[in-house]
């Protein structure tokens, strides 16, 4: 068993305690159902070849085919697609999705390549894998650093290969090409209205200061669905750095900067906007800390420098078993990434559905149904962890554990 595979075990092991699981159910999810690894070869535009590791893990389709991201990421590795496909088994069956959890990966930076390169390396990882993936066994979607564009061309190219056009195969895509409206903010969306729906019992009113790790797709989308609610955006990082601004930042006027240069970090100089070190921005001083980066962002090592009382993961695993640990120690309240991130799964499911029925929904219905949902899901594992007295990420496990251990039997 690897390594992140192992600590990631943990949870759902310790949730099974409380569900008196029997222990040969546990076991099962010890290794992956399907693990498929390939090498991927391209022509480059120099004219030479090149080859780069590939994964495609099925980890578990108890409740129903497999869904999960492809990255393209330089770090990916066998142990990484391992565990996020475990992490969405138990995603999937948390937002009561008729998913099982996969995900895959390419061993590349992909900012190293030219448009057609990337083309040509997104069509042929559809090709090694088309027996691997389809609508009813296994549905790809988008990851880090890849997008609508990327699952565009890998639909296009999974439908030359099978011969017709086969929408519900990905998801993710343009909408022009059958994708769902409401996808690109589903993320920040989904953990904005867990987040508003437990505002109450979690102490959080307007006015309330928020920091944001990682400013990419989801942390900027939060940013702006927070200060539209009153919050205050007093920090927020991406990859070149962080800004803080105690007063609160202009989302609007931050986007625009970082859209003219590429980095939150440019903004910094104007309207009361300090420039700090990025290692920094766990330890703001804050009501609310949004970490949307990678993960393991928080460890035993920074754990103890965390100020937020509240943290909402919208990155997978940005905390670690030991650093949540200490956490709970602290008194940190956890809004778990299994649960608060679960909006981009759960709108990828609505666009399956709309898929594979031809009728697409207005906007208003993907965010009446996604508010429903997480409202739903966040109220029953904020029950289950008063009545049990455990953390949020337990309970998530917990309330996910019992549906699939009521599928296995």
């Amino acid at each position: 068993m690897t390594r992140k595979l192992k600590k990631a075990l943990t949870r759902p092991v310790d949730a099974g305690k409380h569900l008196n699981t029997e222990p040969t159910i546990l076991e099962q999810w010890e290794i992956p159902q399907e693990t498929t690894h390939a090498r991927l070869t391209i022509r480059m535009d120099d004219g030479s070849l090149k080859s780069f590791r590939a994964w495609r893990c099925r980890y578990d389709d108890t409740r129903g085919p497999t869904k999960g991201g492809i990255r393209f990421h330089q770090s990916v590795t066998a142990d990484e697609v391992e565990t996020f496909a475990f992490l969405m088994t138990f995603k999937c069956a948390v937002m009561n999705l008729p998913f099982g959890g996969a995900k895959g990966g390419v061993q590349i930076d992909p900012l190293s390549l030219s448009k057609t390169e990337l083309e040509r390396l997104a069509r042929r990882y559809v090709q090694v894998f088309a027996k691997v993936i389809g609508p009813n066994r296994d549905i790809p979607a988008p990851d880090v650093y890849t997008n609508a564009m990327i699952m565009a061309w890998m639909a296009d190219e999974y439908a030359s290969i099978v011969g017709e056009w086969t929408p519900a195969v990905i998801t993710g895509k343009p909408i022009s090409l059958g994708g769902s409206l409401g996808r690109d903010d589903a993320t920040a969306r989904g953990g904005y209205y867990l987040l508003e729906s437990l505002a109450k019992d979690l102490g959080l009113t307007p006015g309330a200061r928020a920091a944001i790790q990682g400013y990419g797709n989801a942390g900027s989308h939060m940013a702006q669905l927070l200060e539209s609610a009153g919050y205050k955006v007093v920090a927020v990082s991406d990859s070149k750095g962080a800004i803080s601004c105690p007063a609160g930042l202009d989302i609007k006027k931050l986007n625009a900067a970082k859209e003219r240069h590429g980095s939150v970090t440019n903004f910094a100089g104007s309207d009361g906007v300090s420039r700090i070190a990025a290692d920094e921005l766990i330890s703001v001083d804050c009501d609310l800390l949004v970490l949307a980066a990678m993960e393991d962002m928080i460890h035993a090592g920074n754990a103890a420098n965390v100020k937020a009382p509240i943290i909402l993961e919208l990155a997978n695993s940005p905390i670690t078993p030991e650093a949540d640990e200490i956490l709970e120690n602290r008194g940190v309240v956890v809004l778990p990434d299994i649960l608060a991130n679960a909006g981009g799964v759960t709108v990828s499911y609505f666009e399956w559905v709309q898929n594979r029925q031809g009728d697409y929904w207005p906007i208003e219905d993907i965010h009446a149904r996604l508010k429903t949902k997480m409202e739903e899901e966040g109220a029953a594992i904020w029950a289950c962890a008063k009545d049990k007295n455990i953390t949020l990420r337990s309970a998530a496990y917990v309330h996910a554990l019992s549906r699939l251990v009521d599928a296995i039997y």
